[in-house]
């Protein structure tokens, strides 16, 4: 154990104090910050000038109606169209044909470079009310346009979950689906990561003949073992920092950037006292910021992403050491490795499919294969679950580590030695089948 302990702290202070790990895990919420902004700044800096848009209406319904803006400046000409063509004034035409009321499709936009898609959409919203409003008026009926107004409704559903207790408790679907996703996502890049760390470390002291050295006083497996545990301890490190760095945004920042209206009404939601009918927002956005506001719902997510995290790293670890150790070059060892990068891309597909339907029967069946449940089931989780499934899932996947690692150290003990060829997979079963 003194062995495997000098093997665990030797692989994760070489980790840890590099400065890549220390700007990586600095870093990295900033940069997740600024990509979730990057659509809103994109589109802020992205900002062309005032089109001039020539409008031939045949109809003479539509032109009178088009209001310019910043995007466009509609004006309404009566001109031949190959006139207009051969006039450089023009950013574009719109030619409206006289039956559009009943033909909506007959109008056509003349450019001759990309005309912006906002634009589009913008021209094709003002002429399709125009003419939904032309075809009210032909009902002859007074104020219909307002009276379909004041009879549509939206209907905000507050989603409650019926727990084992069969309590109703209000909660989030949008936030459920947007946490599922993000925590696999983030789930399957560590486990690829960090599972290629462990690989590329034993490929490099496997070439400097490092390892020739060090068996002689440490186990093969007590080696692998450690190598394991180290890399699975950095990973845990960058994990808790980020936690608390986004602990520190949801518990500090968010209320800083809502609006006292919306905070009144989020606490007013906390507190059980927000009527429907009542809020000034959107339920479900409302229901999102008052779990992210929840500390111990976060925690609790935090806490189940570690789980997992451990379970599944240590799992597919055990796959990149067997894979690393059978390999003598960089080159081998990226071929070798879809083995173990398959089933964790097949894992995130499948966590992406059930966040649809997390209780299908797909969904559960994934959530207890443990080359697929750390992914499939961290998407799972947010959607309140039932709790067995959630730990008989984790005793699924840590009894596997036991066996991966016992198969994977077959696998190290043999290959470490070997040298010079690629190995196939019948020879890795030989490997593995050695007593």
């Amino acid at each position: 154990m003194n062995n495997l302990s000098l093997v665990i702290r030797r692989e994760y202070l070489e980790r840890v104090q590099k400065k890549s790990f220390i700007i990586t895990t600095l870093l990295m919420p900033v940069f997740m910050l600024l990509l979730s902004a990057a659509p809103a700044l994109i589109m802020s800096l992205n900002t062309s000038d005032t089109k001039e848009i020539a409008v031939v209406d045949y109809s003479g319904a539509i032109s009178p109606t088009l209001v310019s803006d910043d995007l466009a400046r509609y004006v309404s000409i009566e001109q031949p169209l190959d006139s207009l063509v051969a006039s450089d004034r023009w950013d574009g035409i719109v030619v409206i044909g006289a039956d559009v009321v009943s033909k909506p499709d007959n109008v056509k936009f003349y450019s001759r470079d990309a005309a912006p898609q906002e634009l589009l959409m913008d021209l094709s919203r003002q002429i399709g009310s125009t003419i939904e409003h032309e075809r009210m008026e032909g009902y002859g009926i007074p104020d219909l346009d307002k009276i379909l107004d004041e009879v549509k409704v939206d209907v905000n559903l507050t989603t409650l979950r019926i727990n084992e207790k069969n309590e109703a408790t209000e909660s989030s679907t949008l936030l459920s689906t947007l946490i599922g996703f993000g925590t696999a996502f983030v789930l399957y890049m560590f486990l690829i990561m960090y599972g290629q760390m462990v690989m590329m470390s034993i490929i490099e002291e496997k070439n400097n003949r490092v390892l020739e050295i060090v068996v002689s006083s440490v186990k093969p497996a007590q080696l692998m073992m450690g190598k394991i545990i180290g890399v699975c301890l950095v990973a845990v490190t960058q994990v808790v920092l980020w936690t608390l760095v986004f602990l520190a945004i949801s518990g500090l920042m968010l209320p800083a950037f809502m609006s006292p209206e919306l905070s009144a009404e989020v606490a007013a939601y906390n507190a059980g006292t927000l009527e429907a009918d009542a809020a000034t927002s959107d339920i479900t956005m409302i229901q999102a910021l008052a779990s992210l506001g929840n500390m111990g719902y976060i925690l609790s997510m935090c806490a189940y992403i570690l789980l997992f995290l451990i379970g599944g790293f240590l799992f597919y670890a055990g796959i990149y050491a067997a894979l690393g150790s059978a390999v003598d070059n960089v080159q081998d060892g990226g071929q070798l490795q879809i083995i173990a990068i398959l089933p964790i891309i097949l894992g995130l597909i499948f966590a992406i499919s059930v966040v649809n339907d997390p209780s299908s029967q797909l969904a559960v069946i994934m959530s207890f294969i443990p080359f697929t449940s750390p992914m499939v089931m961290l998407a799972r989780v947010p959607f309140d679950i039932p709790g067995w499934q959630i730990w008989v899932s984790l005793a699924i996947l840590y009894a596997s580590f036991v066996a991966m690692v016992w198969l994977a150290a077959k696998i190290y003990r043999v290959g470490i030695f070997m040298y010079g060829k690629k190995p196939t997979i019948k020879e890795l079963i030989r490997w593995a089948t050695y007593k």
